[in-house]
């Protein structure tokens, strides 16, 4: 339940980002307005991210090798696809944005700041492609659950 709540909250900041982001001109009020859309969206997308990406557990070493067998790959499921494609969609927007506003040079240090971003979302979708074993299924719960289940 506290994964929800954060992500809810990262949700509202985010909002705020937005709604600020109108505010923002050449004045002393603009530039408090940008500083509010930076920090709300930072804020935001760091919440979100917490109430969506499940903790995962470490592995108990006492019973399994250490290095897995071939069998034991993870199957990948619908949720990967979501993320890695939610997080691919997200940076395009996010570069689309400041090429708009700033001009090319800027969505060229943007691009540059979103590299972990970008390279982890394609890892997902690449990694849900290639999978021996594919489950189309979204499940939810699993995405929001303290607890990775697998």
């Amino acid at each position: 339940m506290s994964r929800a709540i954060f992500a809810a909250s990262g949700l509202l900041l985010i909002a705020v980002a937005f709604i600020s982001a109108g505010r923002v001109a050449d004045s002393r009020e603009g530039l408090i307005a940008e500083v509010v859309t930076l920090f709300a969206g930072l804020a935001g997308v760091a919440l979100l991210l917490y109430g969506l990406v499940p903790r995962r557990n470490p592995p108990n070493t006492l019973t399994r090798d250490a290095r897995p067998a071939a069998n034991d790959r993870r199957r990948r499921t619908g949720n990967d696809l979501l993320i890695g494609g939610g997080g691919l969609a997200i940076a395009l927007l996010l570069l689309g944005g400041l090429a708009f506003s700033g001009g090319w040079g800027w969505a060229a240090l943007g691009a540059v700041l979103l590299v972990p971003m970008i390279a982890g979302s394609a890892y997902l979708v690449v990694a849900f492609a290639r999978a021996p074993e594919r489950d189309w299924s979204i499940d939810l719960r699993r995405l929001f659950s303290s607890r990775s289940g697998g």
